[in-house]
């Protein structure tokens, strides 16, 4: 019976959690789908910009995975109040950031889209379409901020339904300024940053609302905006490892070729679709590890690990025969080039062999972090460069071009780098430190 208890928690946060990850990497597949019809240059110019972005906003991304665990911890010991107060700091945070970043990146960009050596055609169209995202930053992040506040409450059902509806204003939006107002790469930008304002303008409602329930203030506190900055700290050291390996590989893509860069563009943007489904078990596990450590419940927090990396496995077995099942048309469906098609299929099956590592990658990920072992996470991300930096650099040196080298660069990021995560995320979890770091 208190499988069958568990199993069904496990599905009340995971299912609407699914819905709204795949939501996240829509917006990155509907840019990539409408710019890629544009030719290989506007959709080579995405790829390094959305590299940038990414990184950029991976970066901060501590702002929800650090908010999770700190408002599940009060919500499971009962404290209401100071759940949504956590949550309220982490949104200021959010905002502060958010607007330091966009005005320094418009003013960077240059710099940044020239460190990765294209040549002058996609540097431009990178340049337009990074210059326009960077004013949606601080609605990215307030958005992560917020949707950390409500996982931690336990609710994964509300993120779902604004994650879809900003998804389905980025599509109609992006459609208009690309084609109907002919703005090219630029009108996918704006349509972008239109949708994820409007997401924030849904959030502010709801958390209103939950702040009003449980009588918390809306106003910014220092000390908890200190308190959320301090713990994610660790987090943004971890992501900043990440960021290295996800850049280095869109720099050795680069000096592979234009075609190649188009290339991994797709398979990267088929890569995050893959992880933010697969992270859906991740939230699960993050929001329940979380509820049941503050509600000191050890034997519960071990069931929820047992069970979500079960499933993380057998999930990512099914993801991978999708992905495999549609490695000849994914291509086509990008760019309508079958030339382009044929050389990223490789790759593709690459991703889909891999997909079990990853699924229980980003579980262990996510037991980790509602668990607060943050300082873990990040010390093991700076290790898992180990292994793979000379494998990229080998594939640098030798320099393959077309399917092959493409394939040869997949083998090293889904499975070097992976396989490098899931070793040092396992061997943690098999021991009992990270069952009593404080949050």
């Amino acid at each position: 019976m208190a499988a069958l208890t568990l199993n069904r928690e496990i599905l009340r946060l995971a299912v609407p959690a699914l819905g709204a990850l795949v939501a996240e990497p829509m917006f990155l597949i509907v840019d990539a789908a409408l710019v890629g019809h544009l030719g290989v240059v506007p959709l080579a110019g995405l790829g390094i910009a959305s590299a940038v972005l990414q990184t950029i906003v991976g970066l901060m991304v501590f702002l929800a995975y650090s908010t999770t665990p700190a408002v599940a911890r009060r919500f499971g010991a009962g404290d209401h109040t100071s759940a949504v107060r956590a949550g309220i700091d982490g949104l200021w945070l959010a905002l502060g950031l958010g607007a330091l970043l966009a005005v320094a990146g418009s003013v960077l960009t240059p710099g940044l889209v020239g460190l990765f050596g294209a040549t002058p055609d996609v540097a431009e169209q990178a340049r337009i379409y990074l210059q326009l995202s960077m004013w949606g930053l601080p609605a990215m992040l307030i958005v992560f901020a917020a949707t950390g506040l409500l996982r931690g409450m336990q609710d994964t059902v509300t993120p779902l339904w604004i994650a879809g509806l900003g998804f389905a204003a980025n599509a109609l939006l992006n459609w208009l300024f690309i084609y109907g107002f002919g703005w090219g790469i630029a009108g996918s930008a704006a349509g972008t940053v239109a949708a994820q304002w409007g997401m924030v303008g849904a959030y502010a409602l709801v958390v209103g609302r939950l702040a009003r329930r449980h009588a918390a203030s809306v106003l910014p506190q220092r000390d908890g905006m200190r308190g959320s900055a301090r713990s994610g700290g660790w987090l943004f050291l971890r992501t900043v490892s990440l960021r290295v390996a996800f850049l280095a590989t869109v720099v050795v893509a680069t000096g592979l070729g234009t075609a190649e860069l188009a290339g991994w563009q797709v398979a990267f943007t088929i890569f995050s679709t893959a992880a933010f489904a697969l992270d859906a078990l991740a939230i699960a596990a993050q929001a329940l590890i979380g509820r049941g450590l503050g509600a000191g419940d050890e034997p519960f927090v071990r069931r929820v690990l047992g069970r979500t990396v079960a499933w993380g496995a057998w999930f990512g077995v099914l993801v991978g025969a999708a992905i495999a099942a549609l490695s000849g048309v994914i291509g086509l469906v990008f760019t309508g080039d079958p030339l382009v098609a044929a050389l990223v299929q490789p790759s593709l099956l690459v991703l889909a062999v891999a997909q079990p590592v990853c699924g229980v990658v980003f579980v262990l990920d996510g037991v980790l972090m509602g668990a607060g072992d943050v300082r873990y996470l990040a010390i093991v991300g700076a290790l898992n460069l180990v292994p793979y930096t000379p494998a990229l650099i080998l594939v640098a040196l030798l320099g393959p071009t077309g399917a092959a080298g493409l394939a040869w660069l997949s083998v090293c990021f889904f499975g070097v780098y992976m396989l490098a995560r899931l070793v040092t995320l396992g061997w943690r979890v098999r021991r009992s430190e990270w069952l009593s770091v404080p949050v």
